[in-house]
């Protein structure tokens, strides 16, 4: 390897591959070669018939700049033309598009298979939509996956470099225009934010949807707090047909538990060295992927950039008919050099909340937050558990025990009028702990209709009866329930270069345990909103010893807290601890 963070790296061996032309996609099995694949050919059942005839280079090798060679597959027309190429760069497999854990994520999903042709690399553009108007799709086996060379790294400067490797190779070849992008959602999201920032000559656009932008921060220890459970689920993915090794990410929890180790600074992403044209796509809904998309588009480089919040989950959005012709103008306008309205597209598309089957949508602005919004501070009141625009005089304790029951404490507002926020929420609490010298504290703003009862929104299309089980104190990626944040006491400390009046950011480079007696102040940065109440509707915060959300998805368990004793949260005076949420100071008009 080639990369010097790679010595500080822990590895495990990777998770076999089974090579049976079913665990992994039905064109899995081993072979280079050149074949054409005819219009109406069905890759699997259940998949849509291929809609023209497409040219696949399957198991082609890359060496990349360490002598290391990859394998990739790569889609394009049957046509003499040249091509640009769209690259979904990720560790999951290749051919697997048709394999029955994908197969039977979409249909849990309620998605179905119908909407793809089975050549569609998990979270990837569909080669058989892009193919059919002028695109080539290639789809990698990244270093150490299946049959490809090398141990696997999880993100960071060594996927940075091959990814920038295959870019130019792929541009040179007698088929490339020479242009490629980056496109995909979650992972391959994740990686196009290292993989750009290195500015690879023939990389010439970027389509990060939803993918966090931070290692440590968005994924390993949210909050400070570490949550094993979903890095264990994302590394079975990592199977390898050579012997290869896995970089094992909770090893090096375990080895390097601050920020500030050169393992876990490798995987920050730098947008601000990103500048070629970037259309990104967020939600205020992924548990997983809202923070770090949001922070990336803060310091996203490129002069050219649009940004678009949607209101769905990733998948659905991402494959949805409308969504992907809107893509295609966008890389039209820059791989194919048409003169189309692209450029006209609004920088800044949000959308407006409302948990009861009236969400806005697409509301033009020319920022995020939107002109209009204003900071407003609710503080808490200790006796009457209400949220107030003054903060009380003299402090009022409101306790819990932790890991108890209810091992929370709330506090309301009911407004008096139509009431909308847009923009990035916080809270400010002043706690101390009896009994313990540390505090996970979990923050939850949600939406009460106007007889109390809590309100929330599925993202997907199956809204089951298992659906409703899993995502009720779970699979929170899936039901939007409102704004969140999570914080460890321990873990306070603010980072003075990029936390703001706005938006807290941690250094997560200390742990400062708490005495007997001593309260804290936390500064708790909350999700995006783009949220909306009308008049009689409350907004309710909860602040609880647990992870009321759940985790990210079905089956997989969410984070452990580290608490015991009585949390203690002041609410006046000195202590006057309060919610701080974007008020639009002019009404939200659908355009």
């Amino acid at each position: 390897m080639t990369v010097k963070i790679t010595e500080d790296m822990k590895f495990s061996p990777a998770f076999d591959y089974i090579d049976n032309g079913v665990e992994h996609g039905v064109l899995s099995p081993f072979e280079t070669k050149e074949v054409i694949l005819k219009k109406g050919q069905q890759i699997a059942d259940g998949f849509k018939p291929l809609s023209g005839d497409i040219k696949m280079l399957k198991d082609v090798p890359v060496k990349l700049r360490d002598g290391v060679t990859i394998y990739t597959d790569i889609y394009m027309p049957t046509t003499d033309d040249k091509f640009p190429t769209l690259i979904a760069w990720s560790p999951y497999g290749k051919s697997a598009g048709t394999a029955p854990r994908y197969k039977n994520l979409f249909n849990m999903l309620g998605m179905g298979n119908q909407w793809n042709s089975g050549l569609t690399k998990f979270e990837a553009p569909d080669p058989d939509y892009w193919v059919a108007h002028g695109y080539a799709v290639c789809n990698p086996d990244m270093r150490g996956i299946a049959h490809s060379e090398g141990n696997t790294t999880m993100i960071g400067s060594q996927e940075a470099e091959d990814g920038y490797d295959l870019i130019e190779w792929l541009a040179s070849q007698s088929w490339s225009n020479g242009k490629t992008a980056l496109t995909g959602t979650s992972y391959l999201t994740f990686s196009q934010w290292y993989i750009a920032a290195e500015m690879p000559p023939h990389l010439t656009c970027i389509n990060p949807t939803e993918g966090l932008s931070d290692g440590y921060r968005d994924l390993a220890f949210i909050g400070g707090i570490p949550d094993k459970n979903f890095i264990e689920r994302l590394a079975v993915n990592h199977v390898s047909a050579t012997g290869a090794k896995r970089e094992d990410w909770i090893k090096e929890m375990d080895a390097y538990p601050l920020a500030d180790a050169p393992i876990w600074q490798d995987k920050v992403a730098d947008p601000s060295k990103i500048k070629m044209p970037a259309f990104v796509v967020a939600s205020y809904s992924s548990t997983l992927h809202t923070m770090g998309t949001f922070r990336a588009w803060r310091e996203l480089g490129s002069k050219d950039k649009w940004l678009r919040i949607h209101d769905r989950q990733e998948w659905p959005y991402y494959y949805d008919k409308d969504n992907i012709e809107e893509l295609r103008r966008f890389f039209d306008h820059y791989l194919l050099g048409k003169d189309n309205d692209w450029l006209e597209t609004l920088k800044v598309r949000y959308s407006l909340i409302d948990f009861e089957g009236h969400d806005k949508t697409d509301i033009p602005a020319e920022s995020f937050p939107p002109a209009g919004s204003e900071n407003k501070r609710y503080y808490f009141n200790g006796k009457t558990r209400a949220l107030q625009a003054e903060p009380e005089t003299a402090d009022v304790p409101v306790k819990y025990q932790a890991g108890g029951l209810p091992g929370r404490a709330s506090f309301m507002k009911t407004f008096d009028k139509d009431t909308q926020f847009v923009g990035y929420p916080k809270a400010k609490l002043y706690m101390e702990v009896d009994g313990y010298d540390d505090m996970d504290i979990f923050v939850w703003v949600q939406k009460l209709d106007k007889m109390g009862n809590v309100l929330s929104e599925f993202v997907i299309p199956n809204h089951g009866a298992a659906m409703q089980d899993f995502s009720q104190e779970g699979a929170s990626a899936l039901r939007y329930k409102g704004s969140w944040g999570r914080l460890r006491a321990s873990m306070r400390h603010l980072d003075s270069k990029t936390s703001t009046e706005d938006i807290p950011a941690y250094s997560f480079d200390r742990v400062e345990k708490l005495k007997k007696g001593e309260i804290v102040s936390l500064d708790v940065v909350l999700s995006p909103v783009g949220l909306s109440y009308k008049a009689g509707e409350t907004l309710r915060i909860v602040v609880s010893s647990k992870d009321e959300l759940g985790a990210v998805m079905p089956g997989t368990p969410g984070c452990t807290p580290d608490n015991q004793g009585v949390h203690i949260l002041h609410t006046g005076g000195q202590y006057a601890s309060y919610l701080q949420m974007p008020l639009m100071t002019t009404p939200i008009i659908k355009q």
